[in-house]
């Protein structure tokens, strides 16, 4: 899911380049999303393996 983050990102970073303003705005609200959501999953995984470890 970072990858798909990464990709959006560079996609909205070329967008800007050649002066496409709205396709950029929306590839990094794509990639934020994509972005936050990897980090909630990764939290989760961790606490999870953490917790699953002890016992």
């Amino acid at each position: 899911m970072l990858h798909y983050a990464v990709v959006f990102f560079v996609i909205a970073l070329i967008a800007a380049v050649f002066g496409f303003g709205g396709i950029a705005a929306g590839a990094v609200e794509i990639a934020k999303i994509l972005f936050f959501i990897f980090i909630v999953l990764a939290i989760a995984s961790f606490l999870i393996n953490a917790l699953r470890g002890r016992s």
